[in-house]
């Protein structure tokens, strides 16, 4: 029930969470339902302002009650009501929920691994969460710059498979010619940012992003410690390492994956140009079903690497609606359209995100302080 800041929620929490999904858009409208109980409709609703009143997130760490015992039991009493849900005819409406609740639930076991991390670093024992995984690969080949054409392309998601309401409606963008680096930003070449004093130079940042750096002392990526003899090390799920300087920087805001982009004389890729980049890729990589928890340096010969896994990629494009955006009607229409405000996308999952949830058009976004999820950086260029 550890919740290290407002931002994580304890874990306990999340399997609540979920399982109150179910009980409150499945579950409630049936006749024969009998909640398990009534309280819980308001004590682990997150933000659904029409379902009712929700504690403060920062507060849920507070929640000694209902233990983990009665959450298990809660579990299971919604558990065997959906297997009745399911053993009967669905309607089309059922059948959409149902789908959004198990996807919504692969969210949170992605949190779920965030937040322990954090919650983990916290302490200071600095506990390992999972055994230590095999070291990445001890070398990485320079980047390279990818070509892509220009102009009309269609992005946004197409077809029966499952999305959530912001991936549509697809629709036609028009692109510059662009490039985007054949794999992401290691730890090696984000240490010579820090080392050509990049967290001291005002020039390289946003406004915002200067006043945040400067007011919270930042001088490196999240979860990385110095000791006194100047050896670099990160915390990891699996405990405190010495860097690899092949694997991708991980746990950068949006503020450090721009200013990175200009000191290094480019930029960030748009999320429709990242999305064009990665229609044509494959939906493999280092993913949370491989149980590293960890990314791993880029390995292979393919043109363009690590479009997906290892680390979520910031994008400079904030999130907005795209053209033609409707949020679903009633409650569950909260679930992304409110949030499209002081955020940016971020696209490709992480090593925290299980395989079956991730696909190219998918959005993600978080604001440009936030750290403690698994976030990195690739570079993109314009093509003249």
């Amino acid at each position: 029930m550890v919740q290290s800041m407002p931002d994580c929620s304890p874990a306990k929490w999340h399997a609540a969470h979920t399982t109150w999904f179910f009980e409150t858009f499945l579950l409630s409208g049936e006749p024969w339902y009998k909640p398990f109980d009534p309280r819980f409709r308001d004590v682990f609703n997150s933000y659904y302002k029409q379902v009712g009143e929700h504690p403060f997130r920062g507060d849920r760490g507070t929640f000694s009650h209902p233990t983990l015992a009665q959450v298990q039991a809660f579990r299971a009493h919604v558990d065997s009501s959906m297997e009745r849900l399911l053993s009967g005819e669905l309607t089309a409406e059922q059948s959409a929920l149902i789908e959004l609740g198990l996807n919504h639930e692969q969210q949170h076991q992605e949190l779920i691994l965030t937040d322990i991390k954090h919650a983990f670093w916290s302490q200071p024992l600095r506990p390992a969460y999972a055994p230590s995984a095999a070291s990445s690969q001890s070398s990485t080949e320079p980047a390279r710059f990818v070509s892509f054409e220009g102009g009309p392309h269609d992005i946004g998601h197409q077809g029966p498979d499952f999305s959530f309401d912001n991936e549509l409606p697809r629709h036609t963008v028009w692109l510059q010619p662009f490039a985007l680096a054949s794999r992401l930003v290691t730890n090696a070449e984000y240490l010579a940012f820090m080392n050509d004093d990049a967290y001291h130079r005002p020039e390289l940042w946003l406004s915002d992003g200067w006043d945040t750096v400067t007011r919270l002392g930042w001088k490196a990526p999240h979860y990385w410690e110095q000791s006194p003899s100047g050896e670099w090390t990160y915390f990891t799920l699996s405990g405190q390492r010495a860097i690899n300087l092949h694997e991708p920087v991980c746990h950068v805001s949006y503020y450090e994956a721009d200013a990175f982009a200009r000191w290094s004389g480019a930029r960030l890729a748009t999320e429709a140009e990242w999305e064009h980049a990665a229609a044509s890729q494959p939906v493999e990589g280092n993913f949370a079903d491989a149980r590293r928890f960890h990314p791993h340096a880029a390995s292979g010969d393919a043109p363009i690497r690590q479009m997906f896994g290892d680390v979520w990629e910031w994008t400079g494009s904030a999130y907005l609606a795209y053209p033609g955006f409707r949020p679903a009607a009633g409650a569950v229409g909260e679930y992304n359209g409110k949030f499209m405000c002081n955020q940016f996308v971020l696209r490709g999952g992480s090593c925290a995100t299980p395989r079956s949830h991730i696909r190219a058009t998918y959005r993600n976004f978080f604001p440009p302080h936030a750290r403690w999820q698994f976030t990195g950086v690739r570079l993109a260029k314009d093509e003249r």
